[in-house]
């Protein structure tokens, strides 16, 4: 049975070489042999290869197809909605694009469209240069985007069966200095609020501050390690009221739960930081909008969209380099509702 729509990697797999090699040899890039590059040419008309948009059959400049001047900005609905967390990073995108001469596309990326594999326009008929991928959609829908040849960076996201460079936070060492931090200031009960199901940066902050109990030989207690949290004031308020006691200290994942953690502690008859501190992740609004104001990890979101712009610039120019993943490092913020633990 034929596939569809043949990629790189049924060609390698077909020859028993790897990826890269095939596509060195489809873009007119070195590092094969005239013999290789032959061989890989041949089976891929006859396997039926499509060749994109930013690829060329030759080593011949004037195949490369020219420049639309454009690259494009996808996201799902709900990534677009965080204003507070993304939109800088979109404003940033934005203004160094124009900076580079280029036009930005947006596109919201539905759960339909994801469902069904529908690519926006720009990306079926290759109408832009570069796709930046803000946050995580479907790790099918993003390696069909890929699959278009078409440069692609992640931000924000990445995972291990989806083949580009990805910008990302440092998380697990900016959680491992979370828990350093609490350590300094005495605290050795430490909870872990977070949903890691939902994003690998939340699991890699759990690493994170595993890893940091580990190494100051903390004792790690399960039934502080909220993995399953939600942002919703009734799950939670339900699930630390089930708690037969509390921690000196909660690890929030992000703005909003710290957010609601600080009310649930609250509503439980505890003080912060005099009974309970909070260290949350973001540096949002909501972390000071929170009585008191809610120590946390501040992301440089301009940096983001500045880094990945310049990723997506290089990648666009070296289409056949490995590819590479750039962690991005945070500030911790110290704020009023960190202390020393009660005695």
């Amino acid at each position: 049975m034929t596939k569809s729509k043949i990629t790189m990697q049924d060609i390698a797999d077909h020859l028993q070489i790897s990826k890269n090699s095939v596509s060195q040899a489809l873009s007119g890039k070195g590092g094969v042999s005239e013999e290789t590059r032959k061989l890989i040419t041949q089976t891929a008309d006859e396997l039926g290869y499509v060749y994109t948009g930013n690829r060329k059959r030759s080593s011949d400049p004037e195949d490369m197809t020219a420049s639309t001047g454009s690259i494009a900005l996808v996201a799902t609905d709900f990534a677009f909605s965080l204003r507070g967390f993304f939109g800088e990073i979109y404003l940033t995108i934005e203004q160094e694009a124009q900076k580079r001469g280029k036009k930005l596309l947006i596109q919201s990326i539905s759960q339909q469209m994801m469902k069904d594999g529908t690519l926006p326009p720009f990306a079926q008929q290759k109408e832009v240069d570069g796709i930046l991928i803000l946050s995580h959609l479907s790790t099918d829908y993003m390696n069909k985007l890929i699959d278009t040849g078409i440069p692609t960076v992640l931000i924000d996201h990445h995972h291990p069966d989806v083949q580009a460079d990805a910008i990302l936070t440092n998380n697990r060492f900016s959680a491992y200095r979370v828990v350093k931090y609490l350590h300094e200031l005495g605290h050795t009960q430490i909870g872990f609020v977070g949903n890691t199901s939902f994003s690998p940066s939340y699991y890699e902050r759990l690493e994170g501050f595993t890893l940091a109990h580990h190494e100051l030989g903390i004792t790690l207690h399960p039934k502080w390690i909220l993995s399953d949290a939600l942002e919703d004031q009734e799950y939670m308020e339900k699930r630390m009221r089930d708690l037969d006691e509390q921690p000196t200290a909660w690890f929030c994942v992000n703005d909003g739960l710290g957010f609601i953690v600080n009310s649930i502690i609250y509503n439980l008859g505890f003080q912060i930081p005099a009974d309970i501190s909070i260290v949350s992740f973001d540096n949002g609004q909501l972390s000071r909008l929170a009585t008191p104001k809610t120590t946390t990890m501040a992301v440089d979101l301009a940096l983001f969209g500045k880094t990945a712009i310049r990723q997506l610039f290089w990648r666009m120019d070296q289409p056949e380099s490995p590819y590479v993943e750039i962690l991005l490092p945070t500030t911790l913020i110290e704020r009023d509702s960190t202390a020393v633990p009660r005695d």
